[in-house]
């Protein structure tokens, strides 16, 4: 049985110019496309259906990234994903409960 695992990406993109600004919202419009989810202003995420899945998106991942900026990656578990506490603000429709049913499989 796979596990199902979180990808969380930050990301910290120069948008000064407008190439710049272009190349960031290029790399926003893969993870939207590879089904990451916004959790809030530039930290996306997107659910894995086992390391081989992980390790897939990672590598898709890894031939996006842009050439400038800071891009990190963090995979944990669900159970651990899970354990997030909302401090300040209020629930989004992407910190409620995940669903299996939601996961699209290719």
């Amino acid at each position: 049985m796979n596990k199902f695992m979180r990808l969380l990406v930050f990301f910290d993109l120069p948008v000064k110019t407008k190439t710049e600004r272009k190349v960031a919202t290029k790399f926003r419009n893969f993870l939207l496309k590879d089904g990451y989810h916004m959790l809030q202003y530039s930290i996306y995420a997107r659910v894995c259906n086992g390391v081989q899945a992980v390790e897939k998106h990672k590598n898709r991942l890894y031939d996006c990234i842009p050439d400038n900026g800071s891009v990190r990656l963090l995979t944990i578990t669900e159970k651990q994903y899970q354990s997030i506490e909302i401090l300040v603000g209020n629930l989004k429709e992407a910190d409620k409960d995940f669903s299996y049913e939601q996961l699209t499989l290719y």
